[in-house]
């Protein structure tokens, strides 16, 4: 007998199914995006969740083309191409909804993130690879095969494009990690639907279409609420806040005074001590400066940093360089945070510039009396170039002659090479360097690195005022670093520059000795 094929296909059967592998070239793009950002969230390191994902990624997709080749058997091969290229929509949806809170799951209960992580990466991988060949199959029904690759690989690249773009600019700044997994899964039923409307060979699917339309839908319905309640069991205390902006996830918890700021699920302060880091951060280099007029502040969107310059009196403007404006409305109207900052980002003398610090520096005009950085640990390339030579040489178009610049070093105890590779950055650039550190009993001794021109010993500052932790006293026995926290005799680091990111590689060493 023999076999059956699907007759030529119309024009509309043919825009469904490009239309279907546009579609679902996005929702497999968009969905390796999520479980990658999501990685880097819950374990720290981008860089290698990113190339996991992405590796594992094209590598199932060779994989399911491989495997595609044996799903035609049967004595109706044309249907049951079609039928295959259905259980493939069918089985992407709940995958969409259900990999991401697998990996909150798996978080919380301690287990193998990794090995989830390349498991869903797997499964999405052998499920878009098999696409491509089935619908390349189906439309060389009605098509030269030339003419039917181009069609499906041009729609499938195209749909890949899309969904890189959806992702960063929409779809996480504003439904965020679960809702977005939840909109996903209703993609590859909607492209189900309207296949099975326009082939006869769909009808035998509609019954399961009909069923998985709103089980999908209630259970992306329940998804965000699941996820919050996981979310909050890898907090100790109550979170009161949550956001999900284009650049980090920031959450705020609280337990009676104690208020935390987490940043993608590291810890930025406590308000029982940020005031130790703040002040060892601010203090010391405007009083060294005397008389600072001009601030510049990089990072610090929370607005602490900002209440102690903000104490000078003889401050005039404060212009604020942060990049995610989330973080700012954020200290502007949460009532909690706000009464910890002093609402400072309200006051007249401050001017807040939105974007990257890297560029934005670059527009800026005049010259600052004290510069202050304040940028998250560079544990990866991306932060690491806010710790460069090139950046640094930036910063100091922006020094006045007798001006200060200032930066944090992260954690000095676990990671000496970072605050010595800052001291190494900043020398390159013939500035004269002195670090300092404080405890704060949030993370343990805390390091800074300020800088300046001329002489390697600064003027002695005077602190015109009483903090709750700096006073005289503190300043004047802030310089030297003392011998623990220094890196060990005859140990050297390399300066950090863009084209060598090391300090990316010493702050992962620095964490893994701290764990």
């Amino acid at each position: 007998m023999t076999p059956r094929r699907l007759a030529a296909l119309t024009p509309l059967q043919v825009r469904v199914l490009l239309a279907a592998a546009a579609l679902s070239s996005s929702v497999s793009l968009v969905l390796e995006l999520m479980l990658a950002t999501q990685a880097s969230y819950l374990l720290g390191d981008h860089a290698l969740a990113t190339g996991v994902v992405i590796g594992t990624f094209l590598a199932a997709m060779g994989l399911g083309a491989w495997l595609s080749q044996f799903l035609a058997a049967g004595p109706e091969p044309g249907f049951a191409l079609l039928q295959w290229f259905l259980a493939v929509e069918l089985a992407l949806a709940p995958l969409c909804l259900l990999a991401p809170l697998a990996l909150f799951a798996l978080f919380r209960l301690g287990g193998p993130v990794w090995l989830g992580l390349v498991i869903c990466t797997v499964l999405v991988g052998v499920l878009g690879g098999m696409e491509v060949p089935l619908l390349t199959r189906l439309l060389e029904c009605g098509q030269q095969l030339r003419v039917a690759l181009a069609r499906v690989l041009a729609l499938d690249y195209l749909g890949a494009l899309v969904g890189a773009l959806l992702f960063p600019l929409v779809l996480l700044p504003w439904l965020g990690l679960l809702p977005t997994a939840g909109l996903l899964a209703l993609v590859p039923l909607a492209s189900c639907v309207a296949i099975a409307a326009v082939f006869p060979v769909g009808r035998r699917w509609r019954s399961s279409i009909a069923v998985a339309f709103p089980v999908i839908a209630l259970a992306g319905w329940g998804l965000v609420p699941l996820g919050d309640r996981i979310e909050d069991g890898l907090y100790d205390d109550p979170v009161v806040s949550r956001l999900q902006s284009r650049h980090q996830r920031i959450v705020l918890t609280r337990r009676r005074d104690d208020l935390r700021l987490f940043l993608d699920g590291q810890l930025q302060f406590s308000s029982l001590d940020e005031y130790r880091y703040h002040e060892a951060l601010v203090h010391p280099a405007m009083a060294l400066q005397g008389r600072p007029q001009r601030v510049l502040l990089l990072g610090a969107g929370d607005g602490l940093a900002l209440r102690e310059v903000l104490r000078w009196p003889a401050v005039r403007q404060v212009d604020v360089v942060e990049l995610d404006p989330a973080m700012v409305r954020l200290a502007r109207e949460q009532p909690f945070l706000r009464r910890l900052n002093g609402a400072s980002l309200e006051d007249r003398r401050v001017r807040l510039l939105i974007g990257d610090a890297f560029e934005r520096v670059r527009q800026l005009r005049g010259t600052y009396d004290v510069i202050i950085a304040d940028f998250p640990d560079p544990a990866t390339p991306p932060l690491a170039r806010l710790y460069s030579v090139t950046f640094y040489g930036r910063l100091l178009r922006r020094l006045a002659p007798d001006g200060m610049l200032v930066t944090q070093a992260s954690t000095p105890f676990f990671s000496p090479k970072v605050l010595a590779s800052i001291q190494a950055t900043l020398a390159e650039l013939n500035l004269a360097t002195k670090p300092y550190g404080v405890d704060v009993p949030s993370f343990g001794p805390w390091g800074f690195v300020l800088a300046h021109r001329g002489q390697p010993r600064p003027p002695r500052g005077v602190l015109p005022f009483q903090g709750r932790w700096i006073d005289q006293g503190q300043l004047d026995r802030l310089f030297p670093l003392s011998r623990d926290l220094a890196l060990p005799p005859g140990e050297r680091v390399l300066p950090n520059r863009l084209h060598r990111p090391v300090l990316a590689d010493y702050q992962r060493q620095g964490r893994w000795r701290e764990n």
